[in-house]
């Protein structure tokens, strides 16, 4: 009696131990998946949304194949930069939401695979050596918009505009990518332009104020400091009346219209990327960088009333 109680409880801590490594081993299995995310706002949001939803319908959803680490910087270089170092070298893969988070990741890990998004020059901004052939461990989606068409729907408006202007933060390279774009073609269409520059938050009310008063039309890049304070732009543009047109989706709350990246399409499209590299065993470092698959124009109804806009004129053509 006594032996075979003595084998039972054997064979039962066997088969717990034996359950005990297979959990472990199933733990094991699981891909480790950091994303650091550069700030809170809603377009980085949307890619972050988008790029996990894109994994899950790809089959890897968290929880099971693979365990994501979730780290938002709320725009703080030394939260930032604390966040990468402590990613490096854990992680089957990281995902960067916007350029200052992409570079931090690559500064501190030059082997994990490193996937960005919300990056407007990735080649400028040195996350690879050419958009093309990266030759680094990153890669990812640019969420470059085409500033051309911004100014050609102000003056589809109105042929009779003069100026047209752009606010941005001069510390952003990708800012500065974009303002440079914008101010070649504008001026070629024979429009004199002019640039509000910011380094913060702060400084946006007074600087589209005294923008919106020189010009006849604003329209906005990709910036995470635009993007944080479209309300404050939106109210602003609204009580001077000056049309405003933003380059992406969520910009529409503070514009007249948007004609620009959805930032959630954005996400899915990078989380392609990272099912090849975890599914497949892609080499990041020969995935070429990819653009936004198409642009979405957006009219906000309510601000095109207070301006006494048709919209009719912006829709069509489209």
């Amino acid at each position: 009696m006594m032996k075979k109680q003595v084998v039972k409880i054997m064979s039962l801590g066997a088969l717990v131990l034996g359950l005990m490594g297979c959990g472990q081993g199933e733990e094991k299995d699981q891909k480790e998946i950091g994303i650091i995310q550069y700030a809170e706002h809603q377009a980085l949001n949307d890619a972050r949304e988008g790029f996990l939803e894109g994994l899950a319908e790809g089959g890897l959803k968290d929880g099971e194949k693979i365990k994501v680490d979730y780290q938002n910087a709320q725009a703080d270089q030394s939260n930032l930069n604390s966040i990468a170092q402590g990613m490096k070298g854990r992680k089957d893969l990281v995902f960067t939401i916007a350029t200052p988070a992409a570079q931090a990741a690559l500064n501190a890990d030059k082997e994990t695979p490193t996937l960005f998004t919300a990056v407007t020059d990735p080649e400028s901004a040195n996350l690879v050596k050419s958009n093309q052939q990266p030759d680094t461990n990153a890669s990812g989606t640019s969420d470059r918009a085409p500033v051309e068409k911004a100014v050609d729907l102000l003056l589809k408006l109105n042929p009779e505009i003069k100026t047209v202007g752009m606010p941005y933060n001069s510390s952003e390279v990708n800012s500065e990518i974009q303002f440079a774009a914008f101010k070649e073609y504008a001026e070629n269409k024979g429009l004199k332009v002019e640039a509000q520059t910011v380094t913060t938050t702060n400084e946006v009310q007074s600087a589209i104020t005294a923008l919106a008063k020189r010009v006849d039309g604003i329209c906005l890049p990709t910036d995470n400091t635009i993007a944080q304070t479209i309300p404050t732009i939106g109210k602003v543009v609204k009580e001077e009346k000056v049309p405003t047109i933003g380059a992406e989706s969520t910009h529409i709350e503070g514009c007249l219209a948007t004609y620009g990246v959805n930032f959630k399409n954005l996400g899915r499209q990078t989380a392609e990327m990272a099912i090849k590299i975890l599914e497949e065993g892609a080499d990041i470092s020969k995935m070429p960088v990819e653009s936004a698959d198409e642009f979405e124009l957006q009219v906000n109804e309510e601000m095109a009333s207070a301006l006494g806009i048709d919209t009719e004129q912006l829709k069509k053509g489209e």
